[in-house]
């Protein structure tokens, strides 16, 4: 998992990334993945990492992690421990996430007048 992560987030995030959040979140509802919270660390890793030379695909992995707030509920009530106290973490991540590459350019931001 550790060099998974260096790979894929902890440092930044990069196109492969992007590419690989889909089935990090299959792998985190397989039972037969060994570590599943680990799983489930490196797409929080994700997403409170980023690449400011490369805003589209910090906003492309950020995305990736933020389409799958169903599956980290449901990765909540877990039977496994390790996997619940990861996935409530996930959840608190991708609800409060605020990043400027996330955010909507400020003229979709700006109220209407």
């Amino acid at each position: 998992m550790s060099d998974l992560g260096l790979w894929l987030g902890e440092l930044a995030v990069f196109d492969a990334t992007v590419e690989a959040v889909p089935f990090l979140w299959e792998l985190a509802v397989t039972d037969s993945v060994n570590s599943r919270s680990g799983v489930v660390e490196l797409l929080q890793a994700i997403l409170e990492h980023g690449n400011p030379p490369q805003i589209a695909v910090q906003r492309a992995a950020h995305r990736a992690v933020l389409n799958g707030r169903s599956t980290a509920d449901l990765l909540a009530r877990d039977e496994d421990a390790a996997v619940r106290a990861a996935a409530a973490n996930l959840v608190a991540e991708i609800d409060s996430h605020v990043c400027e590459s996330c955010r909507p350019p400020r003229e979709w931001a700006a109220p209407l007048t």
